[in-house]
């Protein structure tokens, strides 16, 4: 017999609930996107708290020197190892920019940004965001020994700025969360791109053009249907040990493969209907699991569900909670250890990664906010006044996560000491100015009036 599978609903039986089915696609989502990223950013925070404890404590060599532990493979003359934390910060931190490329995708073909003019607010911002807080870095730092650190002050910690507005609640637009949320990712992506062109060496083309192969194959195995996503973690493991051969940092791997995940679903909603209403009810009493009718209808119902999500939206909702709650954790336990010194609070490289954050992020993606309003490329939304982008840019100075990554690559020693202690005095600042901001500021002049 067949199940009453039927859309059509009685009357009055929830029927207003059916049109809000479409908005849910990509409201419930985003809605539980928020939740783990601000839930991990509370774990991040105490992670962050446990490193610097132990790192300015009776057992601080033993913290530090065990991210230093080798890790690895050796067949004869030949080994494959690296450090606990390196380990960490390029295979661990791979998944994380895969699961905010995954995000990045959805959100462009199915979420907020699919309009050109609302995903230009957030892009303009970003970009801003990057540009002039490196200008405001490397003007205090051209010439002196901390001047490859420009790249650390240009990415934005997502998990800490969202895990800010949960704190407001209700008192922020969903409008402002969405931009945040849209101008973090994209701030991450040209942080990873920024690692991948400014912080590597040596390039070798042979193991790029691998990679580059790899990545054609992925493009070739979804083109042809391949479902299964062993297959394409098999791929994509290949790909990351090229690229990180070639001498670009292998998390570059995560983004591409992000972005190249399909954000269509394979079974729509007619076919998914029509397969569930084939679905045959095993009759009662012992029969066996044998090769039967009823189990081949089951198991083409059950992949049809599967599939009637898209494979960014099955696999954000897989990874999302490891990245927020392992993996972020993790890295910073590996790299949040600092040991604290008065003396570094007039560091130059402390003060310009402050400058940076604190002073050049808000201005560029104010800047670059209204010139992107202004000239017509963007659109604000009504309820998205200048006060709270202005609280939303004083957030974005958080570059906890990133600007710790870009960090380790571009600095050592004393120098990284004072950019590690850099990065906390400026979140810790932002994170503060953009609260009391949104909680308590006044109305900015001009805020409701669209100054495009």
């Amino acid at each position: 017999m067949k199940l009453p599978v039927n859309r059509k609903r009685p009357a009055g039986e929830e029927s207003t609930r059916l049109p809000a089915a479409v908005f849910d696609r990509w409201r419930q989502p985003f809605a539980r996107f928020l939740r783990i990223e601000a839930a991990g950013g509370g774990a991040l925070l105490l992670a962050t708290l446990v490193a610097l404890v132990l790192s300015n404590s009776p057992w601080a060599p033993w913290f530090l020197d065990l991210w230093e532990t080798r890790v690895g493979l050796g067949v004869g003359s030949l080994e494959f190892s690296r450090s606990l934390r390196d380990w960490i910060n390029d295979a661990l931190m791979t998944l994380f920019f895969f699961t905010v490329a995954l995000e990045l995708k959805r959100e462009l073909v199915l979420g907020e940004l699919r309009s050109p003019r609302m995903a230009a607010l957030s892009i303009a911002g970003a970009v801003g965001g990057m540009l002039v807080p490196a200008v405001f870095y490397l003007a205090l730092q051209a010439g002196q020994p901390g001047q490859s650190g420009w790249g650390i002050v240009m990415a934005t910690d997502t998990a800490f700025v969202i895990g800010c507005l949960a704190l407001l609640g209700p008192r922020i637009p969903q409008s402002l969360r969405i931009f945040m949320l849209a101008l973090a990712i994209v701030d991450d992506i040209g942080a990873i791109l920024v690692v991948a062109i400014g912080y590597s060496q040596g390039l070798d083309g042979t193991m790029l053009a691998l990679g580059g192969l790899g990545l054609v194959l992925v493009r070739v195995m979804a083109l042809g249907g391949v479902r299964h996503l062993s297959g394409y973690f098999l791929v994509g493991g290949g790909i990351w040990l090229a690229v990180d051969a070639s001498g670009i940092h292998p998390t570059i791997t995560g983004v591409v493969l992000g972005l190249l995940t399909p954000a269509r679903r394979w079974v729509g909603d007619e076919r998914l209907y029509a397969i569930l209403n084939r679905v045959v009810a095993h009759p009662a009493g012992d029969h066996g699991s044998g090769d039967t009718k009823d189990r081949h209808t089951l198991q083409l119902a059950e992949v049809a569900v599967r599939e009637s999500l898209s494979p960014v939206e099955r696999l954000g909702m897989a990874l999302h909670p490891w990245v927020g709650f392992v993996i972020m954790p993790l890295f910073a336990l590996a790299n949040a250890g600092v040991s604290f010194s008065l003396t570094a609070l007039s560091d130059s490289v402390t003060l310009a990664i402050v400058a940076g954050f604190v002073g050049g992020k808000p201005t560029g993606i104010l800047l670059f906010s209204w010139l992107a309003v202004r000239s017509g490329l963007a659109l604000r939304p009504p309820e998205l006044s200048w006060r709270l982008l202005t609280g939303g840019a004083l957030l974005a100075g958080i570059g906890f996560t990133m600007a710790l990554f870009i960090a380790n690559l571009a600095l050592s020693g004393s120098l990284l000491d004072s950019a590690k202690l850099g990065i906390f005095l400026a979140s810790v600042v932002a994170a503060l100015a953009g609260v009391i901001l949104l909680r308590w500021g006044r109305p900015l002049a001009g805020d409701g009036i669209d100054a495009g």
